[in-house]
């Protein structure tokens, strides 16, 4: 196992980043971004030299992290229509 500075769950930068791109895209444009992102993410950390396995961790921590962001951002709006 891989020592990680920086898991993939505590990007704030990069989750806030994604959440917000998805939130303006939709249909296939928003599944090629995500693809897109997905590949780099594993590019990057196999080039550090992290074993599959945790890359495959790293990613899930990754994609829940940004789907709880969209998931608040969806309240947020909610909550803002509603007062």
């Amino acid at each position: 196992m891989s020592l990680l500075a920086f898991p993939a769950d505590r990007r704030t930068s990069d989750i806030r980043r994604c959440a917000k791109a998805l939130l303006q895209l939709n249909g296939e444009e928003a599944n090629r971004f995500w693809r897109s992102e997905m590949a780099s993410f594993a590019a990057r950390l196999t080039a550090q030299g992290i074993d599959e396995g945790e890359i495959s961790q790293q990613a899930a921590l990754f994609m829940h992290a940004v789907q709880m962001e969209l998931q608040l951002a969806f309240a947020i709006d909610e909550l803002n229509a509603s007062a």
